[in-house]
């Protein structure tokens, strides 16, 4: 039986401006199941990054439910909904979002002060992390003195700072070139088979399809296919 971790039901995002009203999303019915790993296609303007900030419980529906472990999220308070996210979700973006003045330690440190954890077990998580995606030797470097691949790297260990049950990731390859999306790619399969996470990767790159478990296109606002897939490229690395 499906065990869905993210539930969206008929979800409406309408934005205002002047007197015209533009929606963005149009009626999304969707199902992430716990340990799924859901490619989510589409071309720009198609409304996957506004999907991608549902999905994350990053913004509220205009209209709908969006649900997070069975509990809707528009009745949660501001600090309860930023608490349950920041357990149990993390998020990678595409230009990587680390902060200039901080170096790799200290990024993959920051979301686990939001936690409460203590600072020898968030350095401890932290050094851990980072040496199991081979920057033993870039702690103290910051996002400057780092290669495209190597502050992905960071980022992703700086989404898993919480040990959070889902990644959601938007166009993680989309600055790199095709030899270290691959090594990208690679990581976020390996933490789907090996350590069961659920990945939500937004793209607009087909070939991204073929690691996934399941693939939703959006055009226009609206779900046009969810079909499970195959994975051509998932299983046998």
């Amino acid at each position: 039986m499906a065990d869905p971790v993210i539930k969206l039901e008929n979800v409406w995002k309408i934005y205002q401006f002047d007197r015209v009203e533009i929606a963005v999303l149009k009626g999304i019915t969707l199902d992430i199941n716990r340990g799924a790993f859901v490619v989510i296609l589409g071309p720009s303007g198609s409304g996957k990054s506004t999907l991608l900030n549902m999905l994350g419980c990053l913004d509220l529906p205009s209209r709908g439910r969006v649900l997070l472990d069975g509990r809707d999220i528009s009745k949660m308070s501001e600090d309860d909904l930023a608490q349950a996210r920041g357990k149990k979700i993390g998020f990678v973006f595409q230009q990587f979002n680390l902060l200039q003045n901080l170096n790799a330690l200290e990024n993959v440190v920051l979301p686990m002060i939001f936690q409460g954890k203590s600072e020898t077990e968030r350095k401890k998580r932290a050094e851990s992390l980072l040496a199991s995606f081979g920057l033993q030797d870039r702690f103290l470097h910051r996002p400057a003195e780092l290669s495209g691949g190597e502050q992905q790297r960071i980022a992703i260990a700086r989404s898993l700072s919480n040990n959070p049950e889902i990644i959601v990731a938007d166009e993680p390859t989309g600055n790199l070139d095709s030899t270290t999306g691959r090594k990208i790619m690679e990581i976020l399969i390996n933490l789907h088979k090996n350590e069961k996470k659920t990945i939500v990767v937004v793209t607009h790159d087909p070939t991204i399809a073929d690691y996934s478990s399941q693939v939703v296109h959006i055009r226009d606002g609206e779900i046009a296919t969810n079909h499970f897939n195959e994975a051509k490229v998932l299983w046998d690395k």
